[in-house]
């Protein structure tokens, strides 16, 4: 079974520090997909710190902070007619294409919505 996720999807984090309240989940676009080891680089989501040197001239040194990769299974597509997290299903069409959509509203997801 793939990976339903997409860079340049939006998902919503449903688990970990991340994760928002049941009313407001923390929403992001996936910048980077990792199949091989189901992991996903959100958008302003789990922000780490790295503490750089210069290792040549002309680059910067310092506390550069950026985002670290989740585990699939800690994010969710977001719908966002539904507001909310929502499953998805492929479905095959007469022509041979597959869609992918969307179990809560029932609508088509976009490829990078």
């Amino acid at each position: 079974m793939g990976i339903k996720i997409r860079k340049g999807d939006m998902v919503a984090v449903i688990a970990g520090d991340d994760k928002g309240s049941t009313e407001h989940p923390r929403v992001g676009r996936v910048l980077s997909v990792d199949e091989e080891k189901q992991r996903v680089v959100v958008e302003k989501v789990n922000m780490v710190k790295r503490h750089t040197k210069a290792r040549r001239q002309g680059v910067q040194s310092g506390i550069i902070e950026k985002e670290a990769p989740i585990h699939l299974s800690n994010v969710m597509l977001y719908d966002a007619k539904a507001k909310r997290g929502t499953r998805v299903r492929v479905h095959t069409r007469p022509d041979g294409t597959r869609e992918r959509i969307s179990v809560v509203s029932g609508e088509t997801i976009s490829k990078g919505e």
